[in-house]
């Protein structure tokens, strides 16, 4: 029984990264001696067990073979006999597949450590193709590694496309794709991922709202970038660039979807758009299980980030119906949320990156505004309706008073 030091803990040494979680291969065991030696099963479709002391993950090697199409197509062989090298050679990309053993010397039979110093993302073997995750994880580790000037190889990218022609993609389960995608929206590139998803052509399968949005025209004097893809790769990095938050990089993506579904006659203007993107976002967000916490922000950002830009012509009355519609005084974090997503929309344009939106500040001085001190002195004596039109009374006050310290803005973008 030995065991070996595997995949991204390996892989970020190398790299000179901090290391995560570490993950471990155990050869020459099998299950029973595993939980002999205090070890604790976890595993479900093959043998995980948990260290009893450190509580970390050691798997033993394994072998696998496609059975049938999809993430779950596989039939496992867990045995005393399977080599390291052999369970390396099922990992999906050179640079997961190097093991350390106890001793630090690296075992490495599949050229991960070249591909670490030439900054490439390359396949192991032809077994690639036989998991659609992989595309996922190839692209997400394109966008985690860009900074380092990690890029796909060209025949890892092909093979990706001949999963995709095949109908691989098409066989992911939902859940794993969200896993993935939300994981990919957390690192310093996102739009990375979903680029290389859509050079292999999986993101018209996966996200078929964001695919289309590519060669959509915008009005260039708003929008110099004029396409509307590029404009929303732009939007989810700085997204990224303003926060660590995945719920509003997530609004940030989805929040222009309507303008996919634009009308032809009517480009390249997008009249309209917010109650499609809405619908849209509702649509990808049920077929995909995004949790409620990200849905719910990704809506409220789609329905009213037209409004952002446009506080400075719109009356306190709106202002109060546009706080309210998104939850603000119940959710305070949401509005920051908000804030934070319609800010990466103004500055996701080209020539405005390093522009922050007056509007930010605006927004903020109605909101403070309107949330009353004094609300129970206000309210004394009243109940339902009437005490709800007292507050709304006092709150459109409040925002008009606010609204005198700044002067109308007149960029819509």
């Amino acid at each position: 029984m030995q065991t070996y030091l595997v995949g991204g803990a390996v892989r970020d040494s190398l790299l000179g990264l901090a290391q995560g979680e570490k993950d471990w291969v155990v050869v020459g065991a099998d299950a029973d001696q595993m939980r002999r030696a205090g070890y604790k099963p976890v595993g479900k479709d093959f043998p995980v067990f948990l260290h009893p002391d450190t509580h970390e993950e050691y798997a033993l090697a394994r072998t696998e073979r496609k059975t049938a199409a999809g993430y779950h197509g596989f039939l496992f062989h867990a045995h005393p006999s399977v080599t390291l090298e052999q369970d390396l050679a099922r990992r999906d990309l050179t640079i997961n597949a190097i093991a350390q053993d106890d001793h630090g010397r690296l075992i490495d039979p599949c050229g991960g450590r070249a591909d670490i110093e030439g900054r490439v993302l390359r396949h192991v073997s032809g077994a690639f193709v036989e998991d659609p995750v992989r595309i996922l994880r190839t692209a997400r580790f394109a966008a985690r590694f860009y900074g380092l000037g990690f890029r796909v190889a060209e025949d890892t990218r092909r093979l990706m496309r001949r999963m995709t022609t095949a109908g691989e993609v098409s066989a992911l389960v939902p859940e794993r794709v969200w896993a993935e995608t939300a994981r990919a929206l957390g690192e310093d590139k996102p739009s990375v991922y979903f680029e290389v998803l859509r050079e292999c052509g999986a993101l018209k399968i996966i996200f078929p709202e964001l695919d289309r949005l590519w060669g959509v025209p915008q009005t260039a004097k708003w929008h110099p970038e004029i396409d509307t893809g590029v404009h929303v790769m732009m939007v989810v990095d700085m997204a990224a660039a303003l926060t660590d938050d995945v719920a509003v990089r997530f609004a940030a993506l989805t929040h222009d979807l309507g303008k996919g579904e634009t009308p032809a006659d009517i480009l390249p203007a997008h009249h309209g758009h917010e109650l499609r993107s809405v619908a849209l976002v509702r649509r990808l967000c049920e077929r995909c299980r995004v949790p409620n916490q990200y849905r719910d922000l990704a809506l409220a950002v789609a329905e009213y980030h037209g409004h952002f830009g446009r506080i400075g012509q719109m009356r306190a009355a709106t202002i109060l119906k546009t706080l309210s519609a998104i939850d603000a005084f119940r959710r305070p974090r949401r509005f920051e949320q908000f804030l934070l997503a319609c800010e990466a929309d103004s500055r996701g344009r080209t020539g405005h990156e390093n522009t922050t939106p007056p509007q930010t500040a605006q927004w903020r001085a109605c909101y403070e505004a309107a949330c009353l001190p004094d609300m129970a002195v206000l309210v004394a004596g009243r109940k339902g309706e009437a005490a709800k039109a007292v507050i709304a009374q006092a709150r459109v006050a409040a925002i008009k008073a606010a609204k005198r310290a700044f002067a109308p803005d007149a960029n819509p973008a």
